[in-house]
């Protein structure tokens, strides 16, 4: 099949979308993706693509459209939302290669499939959506817009639009389908739930070694949703226990964490070691005693499954799960972690029962995780189902 993805971010950017279009490519379809210039984690589009608008990577065509930079600020992360928007559309409109099918990725905003929404219309092609954000949900979740404001309003009618004009959508939660029916009653999509693939890395890194008894790591976004500050006080507990946790990422909590750490003396608990590449996180994890995986209990965002929960998985390492919903259940079936409520009582007592256990009984943990991982959620697996889809659609 000749297939094109829609997503506003893509390579250098490290997201699943990735990992499916070149898996894709080795099963022998025909991939170009339409995206933006790199500059999600980046604070800035980097100077090497600022004149790129075409290149292959990894067997796949890549067109990219100009974008505003997204930064640290809600008014540039608007700008970055609707630059995509508005010249995704311009570029869609004049583009006139043929496809048999169109695969967009809503990971944040929704407004960046409205130009697959386009392109299927114009060509008369199915569209496909892997939704692995909802909207206007996730802007009530982490506080950017209050519900039932006149821009909750608004936001709510276009991703109704938007979501309506698709003409399937594959949810990375059960839960999503719930949100869909119930508060944006859409209920004629042919809802499928498949998981997110894995962020695939390019190469091995020298591993970390730790002086610490029993070291922790937790890798992500630094922000409300992940709980960065119930982690914290939790350490503030364990301090004098031999016990470090090492925290990679960065977010909106990003400063508050690091002036934390210095004026309440955390640095013998914690260790922020900022916002590395996967490459420089999975040096970390080799030799770590766990992972911690988080997500804010509240509304149908809460019960989703957070990327990095198979992510960790497929690590092999026992996990401290702060978590509930889909991705508590998913974690549970493996029967690889130890959980936690979000009060920082319940995530000591959780990181001590691990630090506790023998070697072995943390090899178990970490062995049933990967074997769970292998027998159901490895990237060929995800991107096969997503494929029969994609076929099924044509």
């Amino acid at each position: 099949m000749k297939i094109l993805i829609v997503s506003q971010v893509y390579y250098p950017e490290r997201f699943s979308v990735n990992a499916v279009a070149e898996t894709l490519v080795k099963h022998g379809h025909k991939v170009t993706v339409v995206t933006g210039k790199p500059n999600v984690g980046f604070q800035r589009k980097l100077p090497e693509y600022r004149k790129v608008k075409f290149e292959q990577k990894d067997g796949v065509d890549i067109f990219r459209v100009n974008l505003i930079a997204r930064r640290k600020t809600h008014f540039t992360v608007i700008l970055n939302y609707l630059s995509f928007y508005f010249n995704s559309k311009r570029f869609m409109r004049h583009f006139k290669e043929e496809f048999d099918v169109v695969l967009s990725f809503s990971i944040s905003p929704v407004t960046s499939i409205a130009c697959a929404n386009l392109y299927a219309k114009k060509h008369n092609v199915k569209h496909v959506l892997m939704c692995e954000d909802l909207w206007p949900e996730s802007t009530v979740v982490t506080g950017a817009i209050r519900m039932n404001s006149i821009f909750y309003k608004i936001l709510y009618k276009w991703s109704v639009s938007l979501y309506s004009k698709c003409d399937k959508i594959l949810i990375s939660s059960p839960s999503f389908e719930e949100y869909f029916k119930n508060v944006l009653h859409i209920e004629d999509k042919g809802f499928k739930y498949i998981n997110q693939p894995i962020i695939l890395s390019r190469n091995k890194l020298e591993p970390i070694s730790y002086s610490n008894k029993f070291n922790i790591l937790y890798a992500g976004n630094i922000g409300t949703l992940q709980l960065i500050d119930n982690m914290v006080d939790a350490m503030k507990l364990l301090k004098g226990q031999d016990i470090k946790l090492y925290i990679s990422g960065m977010g909106i909590l990003s400063n508050k964490l690091a002036q934390r750490i210095s004026t309440e003396n955390l640095e013998d608990v914690i260790n922020f070691i900022g916002p590395n590449s996967i490459e420089v996180v999975e040096s970390y994890v080799v030799n770590i005693d766990a992972l911690i995986v988080s997500l804010k209990e509240g509304g149908t965002v809460g019960k989703t499954i957070p990327n990095k929960a198979i992510q960790y998985m497929s690590y092999g390492k026992p996990i401290v799960g702060i978590i509930k919903g889909d991705g508590k259940d998913l974690l549970a079936k493996a029967n690889g972690t130890v959980f936690a409520n979000e009060d920082p009582e319940s995530i000591k007592e959780a990181i001590l029962k691990i630090a506790s256990m023998s070697k072995q009984e943390r090899l178990k943990l970490g062995s049933n995780n990967k074997s769970y991982y292998d027998k159901n959620l490895t990237v060929d697996q995800i991107v096969s189902a997503i494929e029969d889809e994609l076929i099924d659609s044509k």
